[in-house]
Formats: structure tokens, C-alpha cells, sequence
């Protein structure tokens, strides 16, 4: 069989299997875990249930991850969700996921790791509210032309950062309860009192941050037409870099609770540090703030790597503003859609500013909506293609189809429902997004030429 792609990309394929798990774990390990456990015990006062959101999260990637490593094994082109709707029901239908996943889960999820860096950073520079956007935008344009320069450049500066954090993390895990100043009390109960502790539906809004940690396990479908033999590699990156990733996060969230007291995390805005301090005191603080810098930015640059693709995808086409489709003559890089994405993230920067509202959790429910919805539809569209297209090449089938992916599906309908229940001026502001697609579409649609 030849190479399966896109008749006009020209992209190289250059990525291996390793590079492709160490961007999935750069893409989900990054400010999540340090930022978003304290509102989890918002929600979830009890150590075994935030236990239990977290495996469950993974778990329910998991279920995605066998749609997605067959839908990616049969077409392993640039784009990721964008194609697999295209094929199975409609260009609009992919179009309006593409769009979504550009203009909002990408392009949102930069603004957001940015602006975090940039204020993390602001206490030791001094600078105010004018220079966090300066250096948010600052740090944008800088890993944006990483990326523009070779996608080997990026994927390079990814597995070291990757390799860093996997090995920081994990390390933590065994001397935070060697050397640290905590207590195993801390950890209990895991099961006892769980049926009282919280009502169903606090579990499904504590699956928001949770899912939004998770975020960037599917990264590898994006670049699928850049990976070396993607049969094989796409899936295997798929499991292997979420099997890491949620075994980084049952360690990390066992050192929290050894250092610090679940009633006590409730409300912190950045635990990671908050229980480096309880345990090493203020300097092992000082160094996992530093940290947890150094893991924004990596995550904001394998963010940037993958985002691209979905433009370029729908560029090729014809779907997307003229020119985006374009690779470059020496880099090999899709550098329009790079430079383009830079330059929406800068504009919803300086956007973003103008609202002094919590804008890490507003923006955490506005694009994990978003990503729900997209792991809603990806799923479907593995139904329809097993029925419309069952002759088709799969280099791998999903275990556990159809009840799998079923399960999946309704779980994710439910946290949906939650979501639209608990914040729905963010919901609403995703599906708002979406809509915006339509007449976009629709003027792409009068530009194609006329089949012949």
C-alpha cells in the first residue's frame, strides 16, 4: 500500500514512536496537575473519590484512545478529528469540529499556558498586568517560530522538556514520602464515607478539570502524517504515552495528599507548590514553582506543534483561508498555519485581558467543552465507518467495539450535561464558537471549483 495522505501534503515523515509518546506526555502533563487539584477537592472532599475522578479520567481517555488509534491507523493524515468526520458523514461535519478544535481547544489552550507562564513568571521580573501580556504574547511568538523552523526542532526541545518532567515528577513521587515533612494519615480514608461525600453530579463537574489535565491525549493524530510508519506507531503512542501520563498523576496527587490534608487543598490555586513548601519548605517550593513553569512551557510548545495541522488539513481542501495549506521549501513545516495560529492566540491575548474574571477556570470549562463534545463525535464516526467503509485497510481495530466505545460515548454525554448544568455561560460560549463556523464554511464551499 502507498503512502495514505492528503495527494497534495508534503510534509516529511519524520516523527518516531518515541517522539510521538513524549508528545502526548508533554501535550497532557502541564499546568493541570498542579493547578487544577484544588478545586477538584472543591468538589470532591474525599481522598479515595479525587483518587477515583483522576483513574476514571484516565480511564475514559483510554475508551477514546481505542477509537482514535483505529480511526488514526486508517487515515493517517494531518488533521486528526477534522478527517475522520469529513469521511464519515460530511465536509461541513468535519469543518465545524475542525474549527472548533482550531479556533477554541488549540488556540484557547495556548492563550491559556501563555498567560499562565507569563503571570507564574511575573512575581520574579516585577512586572504588572501590561507586561504579562507582553510576555505572553512574547513567549507565543518565540515557540511558535521553534516550530516554524522544523518540526524536528520542535520535536527535539519536546522530548527533552518531556523527559525532564517525566523523570522530576516520578522522583518527586519517591522522595516527597522518603525526606518530606507529611504523613501517611493524610491519605485515608480511601473508601470509607465515599457514598455521602458528594452528590453524583460534583463528580461530573470535577471530571471537567480533570478531563482538561488529561487534555493532549490524542496529540499524535494531528501529526499522524509526519509519523514514521503510523500504522503501528500511531496506537502505540496513543496507550503508551496515556498509560504514563495517568501513572504520573496517581503518584503526583499521593504526594499531595501525604503533604497537606485534602480540607487544606480545597481552594489552592497552585498545589504543586503549596505542598513542595509543606514538605521541603519554602526553598523545595521556590524549585517546584520553577517547575512548574518549566512544565507550562513545554506543554505551550507541543500545543503549538500539533494545532497547526488541523488548519493545514482543512487548508488542503480548500476549507480554510487561502495560503494556509502551504509547506515550506526548507523546513518542511506547515509555517503559514503556524504563523496564523500565533497570531489568533496574540489577538484572544490581548482580548482575554480586557476580562479581570478567573480566567483559568472560566477558560478550563470553556475548552473542555469543547474537547467533549469533539471526543463525542470522533466516536461516532468510528459507528459510521465501520458500517460505510468496512473493506478499508485498518491496521488496528478498537478492543471492545461497539460496547466500549458505547460506554464512552454516554459517559461523556453525561459530563456534558453536567457541564451544561454547572457552567453554562462557558458551555454556551463553545457552542457559540461553533456556530461561527457555519458562514465560514459556506464561503469556503462557493471558492472550491466546480467538480469537473
Amino acid at each position: 500500500m502507498g503512502d495514505d495522505r492528503h495527494p497534495r501534503d508534503r510534509l516529511k515523515r519524520v516523527l518516531t514512536l518515541p517522539d510521538a509518546i513524549l508528545l502526548i506526555v508533554s501535550s497532557v502533563v502541564g499546568s493541570g496537575i498542579f493547578l487544577t487539584p484544588g478545586r477538584i477537592s472543591d468538589y470532591l472532599p474525599h481522598v479515595g473519590l479525587i483518587f477515583a475522578a483522576w483513574l476514571f479520567g484516565g480511564l475514559l481517555s483510554l475508551a477514546g484512545a481505542l477509537a482514535n488509534a483505529e480511526l488514526g491507523a486508517m487515515y493517517p493524515h494531518a488533521g486528526g478529528d477534522y478527517v475522520y468526520l469529513r469521511e464519515a458523514y460530511h465536509p461541513a461535519a468535519g469543518f465545524l469540529v475542525g474549527w472548533l478544535s482550531f479556533f477554541v481547544i488549540f488556540v484557547g489552550t495556548i492563550a491559556t499556558l501563555a498567560a499562565g507562564f507569563a503571570a507564574g513568571l511575573a512575581p520574579y521580573l516585577g512586572y504588572g498586568d501590561d507586561g504579562i501580556l507582553v510576555v505572553a504574547i512574547g513567549i507565543t511568538v518565540a515557540v511558535s517560530a521553534l516550530n516554524y523552523v522544523g518540526v524536528r526542532w520542535g520535536a527535539l526541545a519536546n522530548n527533552l522538556t518531556a523527559s525532564v518532567k517525566i523523570l522530576a515528577l516520578l522522583a518527586l513521587g519517591l522522595v516527597g514520602p522518603l525526606l518530606g515533612q507529611g504523613s501517611a494519615e493524610n491519605l485515608r480514608p480511601l473508601v470509607s464515607g465515599v457514598a455521602s461525600a458528594a452528590p453524583l453530579a460534583a463528580f461530573g463537574l470535577a471530571l471537567s478539570p480533570v478531563l482538561f489535565s488529561y487534555l493532549g491525549w490524542n496529540a499524535s493524530i494531528y501529526v499522524a502524517s509526519e509519523l514514521r510508519d503510523p500504522g503501528r506507531t500511531l496506537p502505540l503512542s496513543l496507550f503508551g504515552g496515556l498509560a504514563l501520563c495517568t501513572l504520573i498523576y496517581m503518584v503526583v496527587n499521593a504526594v499531595y495528599f501525604f503533604a497537606i490534608p485534602v480540607e487544606q487543598l480545597r481552594g489552592v490555586d497552585n498545589v504543586g507548590e503549596a505542598a513542595a513548601r509543606a514538605l521541603f519548605g519554602p526553598l523545595g517550593g521556590t524549585l517546584v514553582a520553577g517547575f512548574v513553569l518549566a512544565s507550562i512551557l513545554g506543554t505551550l510548545n507541543a500545543t503549538i506543534l500539533v494545532g497547526p495541522r488541523v488548519a493545514y488539513a482543512m487548508a488542503l481542501d480548500g476549507l480554510f483561508f487561502r495560503g494556509v495549506d502551504r509547506s515550506h521549501p526548507r523546513y518542511d513545516t506547515p509555517h503559514v498555519a503556524i504563523a496564523a495560529q500565533c497570531l489568533v492566540a496574540a489577538v484572544v491575548l490581548v482580548i482575554l485581558q480586557r476580562f479581570p474574571t478567573s480566567l483559568f477556570a472560566s477558560a478550563l470549562d470553556y475548552t473542555t467543552f469543547a474537547i467533549v463534545l469533539a471526543m463525542m463525535a470522533d466516536t461516532a464516526a468510528l459507528y459510521t465507518l465501520r458500517r460505510r467503509q468496512p473493506a478499508r485497510r485498518r491496521p488496528y481495530r478498537a478492543w471492545g467495539y461497539p460496547w466500549v466505545p458505547a460506554l464512552y460515548m454516554v459517559v461523556l454525554a453525561w459530563v456534558a450535561v453536567m457541564m451544561l448544568r454547572g457552567r453554562p455561560a462557558e458551555c454556551g460560549i463553545s457552542l457559540a464558537m461553533a456556530a461561527t463556523g457555519l458562514p465560514f464554511y459556506a464561503w469556503f464551499r462557493r471558492r472550491l471549483p466546480a467538480p469537473e
